[in-house]
């Protein structure tokens, strides 16, 4: 049996530079396959990890769990037959339910889940509970391991928060909250395993516990993961999941858009980040979640940018074969985009 590692996680939650890591510290000495999903028309993610020597099958232009599901079927079993590989690293898009990848891979003969980890930026919890509480959801309530992202520039109080909030969607889910550069990937792995966990220690007590009496504890995890779990989430008239319509199931593209596009155009440095900025202070774009992309610079090296809201990272990186930007939100504005962007 391969076994099957599921990362997911909201836009921008740092799903990517999560697997990054664990290829790097966390996996060794086993053949990996990394399975992409962008929601999209142009994928950006998949040159950062080819340098790992990790092979790459990327999927764009839907998301696993709705349009291309046959696809997704067809390329898991394609990758098992070629590669043979250890374990599969499947990461679906950032819209993407966690329940309906799950299921989708279990339908596939000769795989079998290991972990499904969900990646959730701290900054950002509340408000995607709020905003997108369907999808989010549903990625907190289906994960085995939790794991907060940008612990380390969040505030102690926001930490503390996302984990309550995180806990009371998903009590059996172990939560990670170390800032990730204070942690080996090995570490992390040896969580996803449950080789490391609350339960474990508590077994791992009790073994050594010689004393004859018997202990009480009412425990604030619960430990059982082989239960089933119910989440309800109703739609009423407070739905502000961008969709407009009433109803108690969703599909990605039943609510998101995206807008994608490969350039030779040359940009400087301030041009993208202004760009950037607008996506915050310019409602008339849409509901921007998510921007990444890479382009040609003005004075010959390339710029590389990651947005999610209120906070936009841009940087210096190599040569790439063309520019590509994706963009991706709720009722976005294809053409004020292109605009904003210069894109003819």
């Amino acid at each position: 049996m391969t076994k099957i590692d599921i990362f997911s996680g909201f836009l921008g939650a740092g799903k990517t530079t999560l697997i990054r890591k664990l290829i790097a510290e966390g996996y060794k000495n086993e053949k990996l396959v990394l399975i992409e999903n962008e929601f999209g028309e142009i994928a950006v993610d998949g040159g950062f990890l080819r340098d790992a020597g990790v092979e790459i099958t990327e999927m764009n232009s839907g998301c696993i769990c709705c349009t291309l599901v046959g696809d997704f079927t067809a390329a898991l079993q394609k990758v098992i037959e070629q590669y043979h590989p250890d374990r599969i690293l499947i990461e679906p898009s950032g819209v993407g339910k966690l329940s309906d990848v799950a299921k989708a891979v279990a339908s596939v003969p000769g795989c079998e889940i290991g972990a499904k980890v969900t990646v959730v930026d701290a900054g950002r919890c509340r408000m995607y509970i709020r905003n997108f509480g369907e999808f989010f959801n549903d990625q907190v309530h289906n994960a085995d391991v939790i794991v907060l992202s940008r612990t380390g520039s969040a505030s102690d109080g926001k930490v503390v928060t996302a984990t309550a909030m995180l806990s009371q969607l998903n009590p059996n889910a172990t939560v990670i909250t170390t800032p990730w550069d204070e942690l080996d990937g090995k570490q992390i792995v040896d969580v996803m395993e449950r080789i490391d966990s609350l339960s474990t220690t508590m077994q791992e007590m009790e073994h050594h516990d010689h004393s004859e009496h018997h202990h009480d504890h009412e425990h604030e995890h619960h430990h059982d993961h082989d239960h089933e779990h119910e989440h309800h989430h109703d739609h009423g008239e407070s739905c502000s999941c961008g969709c407009g319509h009433d109803h108690g199931h969703h599909h990605a593209d039943e609510v998101f858009t995206s807008w994608g596009v490969e350039t030779p155009k040359k940009f400087t440095e301030a041009e993208v980040r202004k760009a950037l900025n607008e996506f915050d202070e310019d409602a008339s774009y849409g509901t921007i979640l998510r921007a990444k992309g890479f382009v040609d610079a003005s004075d010959g090296k390339w710029i590389y940018f990651d947005y999610v809201p209120g906070e936009a990272d841009v940087r210096r990186g190599e040569p790439a074969v063309t520019g590509r930007i994706c963009v991706i939100g709720s009722k976005i504005n294809e053409q004020a985009i292109k605009e904003l962007f210069g894109i003819e």
